[in-house]
This record gives structure tokens, sequence and C-alpha cells, in this order.
């Protein structure tokens, strides 16, 4: 069985993933070749926790999404979840950069909302 929308959030999280790995990269190269923590320096630090954040939440909605779908999960509701998160993680990293905390405040809620309501739903079709 093919996997599509997991394959598809997957894809777009690598992209994402390797964005963000590339701009802590920079910024470590740009204030003389860090190479261990962030130098006490707010913009490095920023670019790390995006990073780290989606390493943290990414894994475990992607393995949630995968079960759903081999479980037969109703495609609209497994796009509804894949775009949301999607969008939650790109407003998530925007709001590392721009230091507003209420563009990040969507991603927060959004991944919290999927988490469970995936959990609910596997839960529901595997003991009930």
């Amino acid at each position: 069985m093919a996997l599509l929308v997991t394959s598809c959030l997957t894809a777009a999280l690598l992209i994402l993933l390797v964005t963000l790995s590339a701009l802590v990269t920079e910024r470590r190269a740009r204030l003389g070749g860090i190479q261990f923590g962030d130098a006490e320096d707010a913009s490095l630090r920023a670019r790390i926790r995006a990073h780290a954040n989606l390493i943290e939440i990414a894994p475990m909605i992607l393995i949630g999404l995968g079960l759903m779908e081999l479980a037969g999960a109703p495609s609209p509701l497994l796009w509804s979840f894949a775009g949301i998160f999607l969008a939650g993680r790109l407003l998530h990293a925007a709001r590392m950069y721009i230091g507003n905390p209420f563009i990040g405040l969507f991603s927060i809620i959004s991944q919290h909302v999927i988490c469970l309501w995936a959990a609910f739903w596997l839960l529901d079709h595997f003991l009930f």
C-alpha cells in the first residue's frame, strides 16, 4: 500500500529540515565558525530552536499519520492533517526569525490538536 499523504508530508518536511539546518550552519559560519552551542547569539539560538522543534515533533506526527493512512483513515482527514501541520511548521519557523510569538500560536495549537486527534482516532479505530 502506498502512503501517498505520509510520503508527500515527509518530502515537504525533509526540505524544511534541510533549509532550517542550512540556516543554522550559515549563522554559525557568519559568527566565525561556531561549532557548539549558540555563542550567546539570539539569532543563532532562534535558528537552532526552529530546527530542533521540527525534529522534536515531526517524527511522531509522521508515524501517527502513516498509521492512520495504513488503517484506512479518510483521505480528506489525512490531507487536512498534513496541510495544517506543514503550515504550522512553516509559521513556527517564521516566528523564530521574526520574533513575534503570535505568529507561532497557530503552530503550537494545531500540532497539539493534530497529535491528540490522531491518537484518539487510532485508539478508537483499533480498540473499539
